[in-house]
């Protein structure tokens, strides 16, 4: 009797994809964003309070939410990151489960194409 091929071990980290929190499992659905400020400010937001989400070329996007609007800017926002991989749809189809501002270091260097998270601002 051949063994049974053994499961992969579930996990709950995200694949990094530069500036902003990327992609888990393809079945798998984030419950909660984390928004993270370079100068230290977290805000989580679940998903389930997501009324509308905009995307404008020129403005970034735009979370709209009970009472507060979030709103991301940078370039490439809907721009392919990786074939098939992009911030904007990530975010509808719950997949991302935290982004956060580049500050420019070393480790946050994109490519041509890349997503680059210039601003996070939420209302108070």
């Amino acid at each position: 009797m051949a063994d049974a091929p053994k499961p992969e071990p579930e996990t709950d980290e995200a694949e990094d994809c530069g500036c902003f929190g990327w992609l888990r499992g393809v079945r798998e659905r984030s419950i909660m964003l984390e928004l993270r400020k370079k100068d230290g400010h977290i805000l989580a937001v679940g998903y389930s309070w997501l009324e509308r989400v905009e995307f404008d070329p020129s403005e970034g996007i735009t979370l709209h939410l009970p009472g507060r609007k979030i709103k991301i800017t940078g370039s490439g926002l809907n721009s392919d990151a990786r074939p098939t991989v992009r911030l904007f749809d990530g975010i509808i189809r719950h997949r991302v489960p935290w982004i956060r501002e580049a500050d420019r270091s070393e480790g946050l260097k994109t490519g041509e194409q890349a997503a680059l998270v210039e601003g996070i601002q939420w209302d108070e």
